[in-house]
């Protein structure tokens, strides 16, 4: 499919996946008042992580914040640039394996005082398998970590390896933020394994709670909602994900 129609396509896709997230009853709640970017309490970066199904959410209720989103060199991702754009992202082109060094020293040059959101999974898995490259790049930066858990009552799922969720219009949806992980400087072969299962433990309880959240909807403890950053907000994050 060529640019001509993939570039409006994108828009479309990007209208339709605001509309429905619009609609939800989307919560977030928190086990630190000083991870939450969108809070004045947030005062320096740190690197965000949460599944590759669970993108929308975040995406979506994080746009407009100045985030950078790195994307896959293949010229297939054309489109996943386009719709980061549409949704007020920067993108940088590159990839763990691929120009992801480029893309990383990009972001040191132009972003270093905004954070980073990664999907460790991602972008062709193993579901829910975290890649050891976020925990080098947390320790090459000496940019803290935070998990993040997304969950949605019963939602629709692709047939992709990640089993993409796309949350049903006017449901539920809730976000939970871990405390910081701070990761060392100088890690062997051995720390980066340590370290990545740590992390790794954390996203998979916080996505746990997340979800049983989203099914009973009982009230949690520093909820708020989600929709509020929709309206826009002068943080500035920077989006990276990393193949």
């Amino acid at each position: 499919m060529n640019k001509k129609i993939l570039r409006p396509v994108a828009f479309l896709v990007g209208s339709l996946i605001k509309g429905i997230v619009r609609t939800l009853d989307a919560r977030v709640a928190d086990y630190s008042q000083d991870v939450d970017v969108t809070t004045d309490q947030f005062t320096t970066p740190a690197v965000y992580l949460f599944w590759h199904e669970n993108i929308l959410l975040p995406f979506v209720t994080r746009s407009r914040s100045g985030m950078t989103l790195l994307v896959s060199q293949h010229r297939d991702a054309n489109w996943l640039g386009w719709l980061a754009q549409d949704f007020g992202f920067h993108t940088v082109r590159g990839s763990s394996t691929k120009g992801g060094l480029k893309a990383i020293l990009q972001y040191r040059k132009e972003h270093q005082n905004s954070s980073l959101v990664v999907t460790p999974d991602g972008p062709k898995g193993p579901r829910r398998v975290m890649a050891p490259g976020c925990i080098q790049l947390s320790s090459l930066l000496q940019v803290p970590i935070i998990p993040v858990g997304v969950g949605y009552d019963k939602p629709y799922r692709a047939s992709t390896w990640d089993r993409f969720a796309i949350p049903r219009p006017g449901s539920r949806a809730r976000l939970i933020l871990g405390t910081r992980m701070t990761v060392p400087r100088k890690l062997d072969e051995a720390g980066v394994e340590e370290h990545r299962k740590w992390v790794e433990n954390a996203i998979h309880r916080l996505t746990y709670e997340a979800e049983c959240w989203a099914l009973d909807g009982r009230p949690r403890q520093r909820e708020r909602s989600l929709h509020a950053a929709l309206q826009g907000t002068s943080a500035c994050v920077t989006s990276l994900g990393i193949e």
